[in-house]
């Protein structure tokens, strides 16, 4: 297997999506884009968090429910729930009713907020672990991918999230992060949005202190 699939469009494109609409969408606007806003990074976290278990496509086929029930993840908002907004998350059935997971977002908004008093943005401090090319693989193929499921730069954020607090943030959950976050880019070689993805990368400013 070459990790690549033809769709019905004629487009050549990794293996994951399939032919699901919604995901597919997914692969070929979002995910690898580069991302700096704040509130979309810890989105990004904290749905990775909620996947461990569970499929990608469960969680983004619930992510208009999530982003409801945690107020666009507003982190500063979020920082402010209590132990009733939990009760109350836990009644509603359009997102994954997970109590720890749902403790562990209200947690991690909390410590969201110590980290921008510290960065000045999430984009800072997590841009910070962004591989350099002689830490990336030499080739991004299927065989590749499949086995890459945390890197020593999500491992070393991991270890430091962990440190200053934060739960459901493992290295396998960190390198899906900079995956999503087009920190690296993993579409398979030979996608047509590897190209597209190299690009915005090259464009894409870091965001800095």
């Amino acid at each position: 297997m070459n990790g690549l699939t033809v769709g019905k469009d004629g487009r050549c494109r990794c293996w994951w999506p399939g032919e699901k609409i919604d995901y597919l969408a997914y692969h070929d606007e979002e995910w690898g884009v580069p991302v700096a806003n704040d509130n979309q990074l810890f989105e990004k976290i904290c749905l990775e968090g909620f996947q461990s278990g569970l499929s990608w496509l469960t969680i983004l086929r619930k992510r208009e429910n999530f982003r409801a029930a945690f107020l666009g993840f507003d982190f500063e908002k979020v920082a402010r729930f209590t132990e009733a907004d939990v009760e109350r998350l836990l009644q509603d059935k359009g997102i994954v009713r997970h109590r720890r997971k749902i403790e562990s977002v209200i947690n991690n908004a909390r410590r969201a907020c110590e980290l921008v008093n510290e960065f000045g943005s999430l984009a800072v401090y997590f841009w910070q672990y962004e591989p350099s090319e002689a830490e990336r693989p030499d080739q991004c193929d299927y065989m590749t991918l499949v086995e890459l499921s945390k890197t020593a730069k999500s491992t070393e954020m991991s270890k430091d999230l962990k440190k200053r607090g934060w739960s459901f943030v493992g290295p396998t959950t960190a390198y899906a992060l900079m995956q999503a976050m087009g920190m690296v880019n993993d579409h398979v070689e030979g996608c047509e949005w590897r190209d597209r993805t190299k690009k915005l990368r090259q464009q894409f400013k870091r965001p800095t202190v």
